[in-house]
């Protein structure tokens, strides 16, 4: 009987040992592409790369972009959807995928987003970029100025449409920061990129991305094809409320680019999850503050904190909080009187401050005067 449960005893620890252990992590699928780059959406989080800061051609992937600057403008009431633009002739006779706009036609801009979006329309792009900025040239300054906001720093555009220039180029990673900022900031108009056929001119064609028929967690966003860039595809996935962002540059085919960007994003999902760490509010320590009103600050963050980490890590996190010795009054609400570092297996994933969530003003004078003595022992 004892050496039976003995037995027992080691089986349950060994059990218990590789269970604590956290799961392997295979390396990313190989896919034959020029670069890739596979983020989560909320965080931002890097869960897989290949040449991800490689220049590149972009070809019409430069829609996005394209795109992002007339939601700019829309957002900032500068033009409104039904508003209808005169289809200029550099517009009509513009090369590559069209909507098929016919020159001196008026055609609305919701209608030209939509034949940009789903047909890919070079037309529509050209069309937009002269509305908004009177000509192209200028658009693409407006371009560059906002790819520099969002942080594209190895981006540059000199047209609408991703026609080949030498001076036209961008990255994976870039690329991945802009379709972040899409989803995030327009959702009112990213549904788009799901739309799977577009009517014109009584022309239908077909969404390029057939991502969005082979999975139904797809629900965007583009396809680029020259061919300097090869076959190219961003793409949008969400499942159990984890969005997942896969850049995919230079594959050899229209059928590897959606092969590959399909393993990575299955990748993506089967490895790794995205968790709610703190809340916004929620009291995650406390500070000492001297010559204050009340003793102690509490200290959180004042936006939802979420982290992605590989499946089945999440129990493993470490969290530190650095907090000065001496912290005096007054203290405003919002104000980062610390650091949290949240760490797994030493490498650290998360530095954030630790802001104060509520006003802590100064105390009486014998407080503070009792406080400036207690000061002098510390």
């Amino acid at each position: 009987m004892k050496v039976r449960f003995l037995a027992l005893f080691t089986l349950f620890v060994a059990i218990h040992a590789f269970a604590a252990e956290p799961r392997p992590l295979p390396a990313p699928p190989v896919i034959g592409a020029t670069s890739f780059f596979v983020i989560d959406a909320r965080t931002g989080h890097e869960i897989a790369a290949l040449e991800p800061d490689k220049a590149v051609a972009p070809a019409s992937l430069t829609k996005l972009m394209t795109a992002y600057v007339v939601f700019k403008s829309l957002q900032e009431g500068q033009i409104q959807l039904n508003e209808e633009v005169t289809v200029s002739e550099k517009a009509w006779r513009a090369e590559g995928s069209r909507m098929f706009i016919e020159v001196g036609k008026r055609v609305s801009i919701e209608d030209l987003l939509l034949g940009m979006i789903v047909q890919s329309g070079n037309d529509a792009s050209i069309a937009l970029a002269e509305h908004v900025a009177g000509s192209e040239s200028v658009f693409a300054e407006m371009m560059n100025q906002y790819a520099s906001a969002l942080g594209m720093l190895s981006s540059s555009f000199v047209n609408t449409t991703g026609l080949p220039d030498d001076n036209h180029y961008s990255t994976a990673r870039d690329l991945s920061t802009l379709a972040r900022a899409i989803v995030s900031e327009f959702p009112e108009y990213y549904k788009w990129y799901s739309v799977k056929e577009f009517t014109f001119n009584e022309i239908k064609q077909p969404n390029r991305n057939n991502l969005l028929w082979r999975d139904d967690s797809v629900d965007g966003m583009k396809t680029g094809h020259t061919n300097a860039a090869g076959y190219c595809l961003v793409s949008s996935a969400q499942r159990d409320g984890m969005r997942v962002i896969s850049v995919v540059l230079g594959t050899s085919s229209a059928k590897a680019r959606i092969d590959g960007s399909q393993a990575l994003i299955n990748y993506a999902f089967r490895f790794f999850e995205t968790r709610l760490l703190f809340k916004a509010g929620e009291v995650i320590a406390n500070a000492r503050i001297w010559k204050s009103a009340n003793e102690l600050s509490s200290l959180g963050v004042l936006e939802d904190l979420y982290i992605t980490v590989p499946r089945g890590a999440y129990d493993s996190l470490e969290s530190v909080h650095n907090i000065p010795a001496v912290l005096e009054a007054p203290v405003a609400m919002g104000q980062p009187l610390a650091e949290m570092t949240i760490s797994l297996n030493g490498a650290v994933l998360v530095s954030q401050p630790l802001r104060a969530l509520a006003d802590n003003p100064s105390g009486s004078f014998w407080q503070r005067t009792v406080d400036s003595v207690s000061l002098w022992f510390e």
